[in-house]
């Protein structure tokens, strides 16, 4: 796997990352948690390092799934997350510091992460 740095973060990430919509259950088959542990699980022994999630993939189903696996591995796994689409209407007035606080806090509750390595708007 070859990895590369995230802008300034510092962060080393896999070149190739693991999107997680299909880990929420909501596109294809139903959701099977043996099934989106396996994914996970085999993406990161492949070396990719870096997941893609969103609060809106399954209600909040990938992300739990997405931490629940993180948590349980002892590599440095980098977890960007997605907030706002749920916002109504989607425009620039509606995210507010306080709608994106509360989606921030429904992530970090969803994954059992104390920090997000990254949040997309």
């Amino acid at each position: 796997m070859n990895y590369r740095k995230l802008g300034k973060t510092g962060f080393s990430i896999s070149e190739i990352s693991l999107g997680t919509w299909q880990v929420g259950g909501k596109w294809g088959e139903s959701f099977n948690e043996e099934n989106a542990e396996a994914i996970l699980n085999r993406a990161i022994d492949s070396g990719i390092n870096f997941i893609d999630t969103a609060d809106v993939y399954g209600n909040g189903l990938s992300e739990k799934m997405v931490g629940k696996v993180v948590r349980n591995r002892s590599e440095r796994i980098y977890v960007a997350t997605k907030c706002g689409r749920r916002l109504n209407p989607h425009n620039n007035d509606t995210y507010t510091p306080a709608a994106l606080r509360q989606f921030v806090e429904e992530s970090l509750l969803n994954s059992g992460f104390d920090t997000l390595d990254l949040i997309q708007l």
